[in-house]
């Protein structure tokens, strides 16, 4: 893996040369804006709106926008003079226990490797020391122009750094949670914690970008000439008119969905008894597409089938009235 940056992890007085490289990569499919009548690519060219004209990458500098839209010029020189003493260095400044850190926080992940023999010692010590107090180290590093904050972790022999977001990034969920006057029956949350024990855990490596998959599919598919394989849309749900009711029955369909079809009846019972109250008995969650039953399909069939037995034994006897009224009418002769 190649690297994107090189420096050293500042651990007190110890100093361990690293580089830096990617732990992630992007598998997502990738597409170009086109004219549609023609095909033809769309670029986006770089013009100065003052002198109305394209230019390049090096005519190109930064500037700061202030409030009342005046532009302030900032050139690498004024940045360059800015003091950040972790320009190269990752700057270890606290050892806290992993579940301090915020989840909101995590950002891009990177490796950290051993740059040079030197280094494999005071490596392997940090990679140790990490281990063995399982704590995180919190630590600053400067990455494309501005410093940043950074959490160091054990992953098998590796120290791996997730960029974090400062504090004051985190924005607060004000507006966001629901009234606070709704109430959760402890029914309903024996159900919820039953659904959930049901689901169970999953192995990550078994899961897979669907929706990538049948991307590249389609991009296969017309690139030989054929037809994209048609797909069935995603089921519709129907409005859950009663939460215990859609709690039940996601119990049985997970239930079931475990053992393979298999033992179905005698896991739905267990889910019944779990959740039995008045209101669940009598509750259900209706598909608004209103589906008929076979029984109730068979029926319109029948009625079907008589109404159009009727309408031909009608037809029939209208067309013989006509014949008789026909034959019977005399036919005008021509002077």
């Amino acid at each position: 893996m190649r690297s994107i940056w090189n420096g050293a992890i500042s651990f007190g007085l110890v100093s361990i040369p690293i580089k830096l490289v990617n732990a992630t990569e992007s598998h997502s499919v990738s597409f170009r804006q086109i004219h549609t009548e023609d095909g033809g690519r769309i670029r986006y060219r770089k013009v100065c709106e003052l002198e109305d004209r394209e230019v390049t990458s090096s005519e190109i500098g930064k500037g700061y926008e202030d409030a009342d839209g005046t532009i302030v010029p900032i050139t690498d020189e004024d940045l360059a003079q800015l003091p950040i003493p972790t320009t190269r260095t990752i700057e270890i400044v606290a050892f806290v226990p992993a579940d301090r850190i915020d989840p909101l926080q995590l950002g891009a992940a990177y490796y950290l490797g051993a740059n040079g023999v030197p280094a494999a010692k005071p490596y392997t010590l940090l990679r140790e020391a990490l281990k063995r107090s399982n704590r995180v180290a919190i630590a600053k590093y400067a990455l494309r122009g501005r410093e940043r904050l950074g959490m160091l972790r054990v992953v098998d022999d590796v120290i791996a750094m997730h960029g974090l977001l400062w504090p004051d990034e985190i924005r607060a969920p004000e507006g966001v949670a629901p009234d606070a006057n709704v109430t959760v029956r402890d029914k309903e949350l024996d159900l919820a914690d039953a659904l959930m024990d049901t689901l169970g855990e999953v192995d990550l490596d078994d899961l897979h970008d669907d929706y990538r998959e049948a991307v590249e599919e389609l991009i296969a598919a017309k690139t030989s000439g054929e037809e994209p394989r048609e797909t069935a849309a995603p089921a519709r749900s129907g409005k859950v008119l009663d939460l215990m009711a859609a709690l039940e029955s996601s119990v049985r369909a997970a239930r079931e969905s475990r053992a393979g079809g298999s033992g179905g009846a005698g896991d739905a019972g267990e889910a019944g008894d779990a959740g039995e109250t008045e209101e669940a008995e009598h509750a259900e969650v209706r598909d608004l597409r209103k589906k008929k039953t076979p029984a109730k399909k068979a029926a319109g069939a029948k009625k079907s089938a008589a109404a159009g037995a009727a309408k031909k034994t009608a037809a029939k006897k209208q067309a013989a009235k006509k014949t008789t009224a026909k034959k019977s009418t005399p036919r005008r002769r021509s002077a």
